[in-house]
């Protein structure tokens, strides 16, 4: 069996690659490492979205909590977001989402939280995997009145519900605003926080059936929101992946407002207020050039991370910053959760429209998106790290980087599984960086292939 932690959690197939047996190895294993040193009998949080393997993996993760002598408390189908919020509202040790985010209904996933809602470090997934993988330390089997209990946190969704909506301290009344729930956990507490602020809620695919998560709908399938704030004259369409944790937007025209754009149009927001801390928004490198010439053009910094939540978090928190993302849509205001909120996020969006007096369309042209063209160079998988100690073509990036004159870039990285180097170039003039991308490319695959 190889590493098990990925970049969010442990994912796979569902059934063959994330059995049960693997469920129940986790969920004991985490509840020790994650309540082992309470004094008290540890309480772990469980939520889940609504693909059909969850019941199946909840039980089993379940069975393994309570075999490690912890309490499991389920709250059934909420936004990893609630999670989050809730471990820090209700005197819980850990929690546990089962979940395969954005990706289809046949994969599935389980991810940690500590008990201050923040997802666990490398080291502490590490750790949970040393257990199961190397067999080095027993887990304890408890029994008699040792063995833990379940129980069912049944308001989970209206606590979350009315904490989001809590966060504009607002009314958005003469607002009509579709909604994308993309059958998965958002699918009654989005509607929920929207209309309980007096919103014209709009619901698009909001019936789950336990197959037809992410199937050609929320944030990762954009066309139907769009057509459909268009036909419905909406001034806004918000929607979210299957857990709820990323939020993309279309203005009233349809037109997409991406990850990028949300960032600026509520930092900008956070900024009028004198609530930006540091003046900083944090983006991760593959985030678009227009976003830093927005910030410059308004006094506001752009700190950058490699590509993942987990860096623009851990930058966050570093510096003390309060908003970042990802172009995904995957936004985090500290200010509010510790986690990305897809929720929370296009409740912010909808305030700064309030706030301005202004279309979503106006908003999102204070930034412009920058062309990008993205090509793969094959190359030996034993060289695709050494890109830049080539000094062909180190000299060659600077080169380019010369000549856009502060209003392009060059970005190179290697490909974490196949053996390429991924180049991207960004501008303003599409033929132009297409045809650098390309020489490019074919001169790293020369040098290092």
């Amino acid at each position: 069996m190889g590493r098990l932690f990925g970049t969010d959690g442990v994912r796979g197939v569902a059934n063959t690659e994330l059995t049960g047996e693997l469920a129940f190895q986790l969920g004991r294993a985490g509840a020790h490492v994650l309540a082992g040193e309470t004094h008290h009998t540890p309480r772990i949080l469980v939520g889940k979205d609504t693909r059909r393997s969850c019941d199946m993996l909840e039980a089993a993760l379940v069975a393994g909590i309570c075999s490690a002598g912890a309490d499991a408390v389920l709250t059934g189908v909420i936004p990893t977001p609630g999670i989050a919020w809730l471990l820090r509202h209700g005197g819980y040790d850990a929690g546990v989402v089962i979940s395969a985010s954005h990706n289809p209904a046949e994969f599935n996933g389980i991810k940690f939280f500590n008990g201050d809602g923040y997802k666990l470090p490398d080291a502490l997934e590490g750790y949970i995997e040393s257990i199961l993988l190397d067999t080095q330390q027993e887990i304890p089997h408890p029994i008699g009145a040792k063995v833990g209990t379940i129980s069912r946190l049944r308001e989970a969704q209206e606590l979350y519900a009315t904490f989001a909506a809590g966060t504009i301290r607002d009314r958005l009344d003469g607002f009509r605003v579709a909604i994308d729930c993309a059958n998965g956990a958002a699918h009654k507490v989005a509607p929920k926080a929207l209309r309980d602020l007096g919103a014209d809620v709009l619901v698009m695919n909001d019936a789950p059936d336990g197959m037809n998560i992410n199937s050609h709908c929320g944030s990762t399938h954009m066309e139907n929101l769009s057509a459909f704030v268009r036909a419905h004259n909406c001034q806004a369409g918000l929607a979210f992946d299957g857990d709820a944790d990323r939020m993309l937007a279309v203005d009233e025209n349809g037109d997409l407002v991406d990850g990028d754009k949300i960032m600026a149009i509520i930092g900008l927001s956070l900024k009028s207020r004198n609530m930006l801390a540091n003046n900083t928004i944090v983006a991760t490198v593959m985030s678009n050039l227009g976003l830093d010439v927005m910030a410059r053009e308004n006094d506001i910094r752009i700190e950058k991370t490699k590509v993942g939540d987990r860096y623009v978090l851990e930058k966050m928190i570093e510096d003390n910053h309060v908003i970042g993302g990802e172009q995904s849509g995957h936004i985090i205001l500290r200010m509010f959760n510790t986690t990305g909120d897809g929720l929370v996020t296009g409740l912010q969006l909808l305030k700064a429209m309030k706030d301005a007096g202004k279309t979503l369309s106006e908003l999102a042209s204070v930034m412009q998106i920058f062309p990008q063209v993205l090509k793969n160079a094959r190359v030996s998988n034993q060289k695709k790290h050494h890109y830049l100690d080539d000094k062909v073509i180190a000299a060659k990036c600077r080169e380019l980087e010369e000549t856009f004159h502060g209003e392009g870039r060059v970005l190179i990285r290697p490909s974490g599984t196949e053996p390429l180097v991924r180049v991207m170039i960004e501008g303003r003039d599409q033929a132009f960086i297409t045809e650098k991308a390309a020489e490019l490319a074919r001169l790293i695959e020369l040098r290092l292939g």
